[in-house]
Parts: C-alpha cells; sequence; structure tokens
C-alpha cells in the first residue's frame, strides 16, 4: 500500500496529503528552475506521488508558476507544461504537476511534514545548470548525470526494494 505523506506550507495557509510509491528523497535537481524555484541549497528534491490522490486543504492560496525554459536545439523559449505549485502568501514551493503525466505529482521534499526515509544513495540531475557557487557533495555510491538520469523515480525505487504497491 503507498504510503500517506503529508505537507504544508510556511505559513499553515496551504496542507496538504497524498499517497506515494516513491517517497524516499534521493533526487538533487541543480536545474536552475528547481534552484531559484525552491532549492536555497543550490538544488531541490522531489518525491513522487499519485495526483489522483493529492487532497488539499486552503487551495485558493495556490499559485501555479510555468517557467520558460530555453530549447538549445531549436534556439528559442518555450513556457513548461509543469505546473509549480506554491503558496502565494509565504512563497514555499509545495509540488509539481505537469499534465503530460496526468497520473503523477512531485511534491518537494522541504514541503512534506511526515518523516522521510534517509536513502541509501541520491541521484544528481542537471549538474549541467548548477550555479558556479555549488559544490555538489557526491557519496561513494551515488550517481551523476549532466541532464537526466538512466532511471525514473519508480526504476530507482524498485531497483533499491523502495518501491511501495
Amino acid at each position: 500500500m503507498p504510503v500517506h505523506l503529508e505537507g504544508s506550507c510556511h505559513c499553515g495557509a496551504i496542507g496538504f496529503s497524498l499517497a506515494s510509491q516513491a517517497p524516499v528523497p534521493y533526487q538533487r535537481c541543480y536545474c536552475s528552475i528547481c534552484r531559484k524555484q525552491q532549492g536555497g541549497g543550490g538544488f531541490a528534491i522531489n518525491l513522487g506521488g499519485l495526483a489522483k490522490t493529492l487532497e488539499i486543504e486552503g487551495a485558493k492560496n495556490l499559485g501555479v508558476y510555468r517557467a520558460a525554459i530555453w530549447n538549445d536545439a531549436h534556439d528559442h523559449c518555450e513556457v513548461s507544461t509543469g505546473e509549480r505549485n506554491f503558496c502565494t502568501q509565504c512563497g514555499a514551493a509545495l509540488w509539481l504537476y505537469d499534465p503530460e503525466w496526468p497520473d503523477l505529482v512531485h511534491p518537494f521534499a522541504s514541503a512534506i511534514d511526515s518523516p522521510l526515509q534517509v536513502p541509501p544513495s541520491s541521484v544528481h540531475l542537471m549538474l549541467r545548470y548548477k550555479a558556479a557557487w555549488v559544490t555538489p557533495q557526491i557519496g561513494p555510491q551515488d550517481s551523476m548525470f549532466d541532464v537526466y538520469p538512466e532511471q525514473s523515480l519508480e526504476e530507482w525505487h524498485k531497483a533499491h526494494d523502495l518501491w511501495v504497491e
């Protein structure tokens, strides 16, 4: 049975809960969007959740940010389909939802109030875009990727026997 997670913003205007089959905070994203929108340490950590289970209290306080992303291959800017939800009262980043993957929602680990498991290793992704001042703390079992990792959230959790049915 999926893990029940509860989360909130800093000021308490928004609370939320969801079920997660991928609840281990192992992925560190260094892209400029995650870093500037949520990651004070130079990266953000997303979890995987089931969108149909997301319940929100205080939804009137939600804002949505859709980032503009530069497309190097086509030399132009595109607006992301990803909807980064945040509290309009305190600015706390809460979760990412992308209609291209309608079954999933990705809460930021920093917004989760439930206890989370310490990951056995971390995956550092989007290192190509990390800020110059950031020195990633790479553990002996960690993986590093200039852009996207080889495994999805589901595949990583299953490979580490951490997937929750």
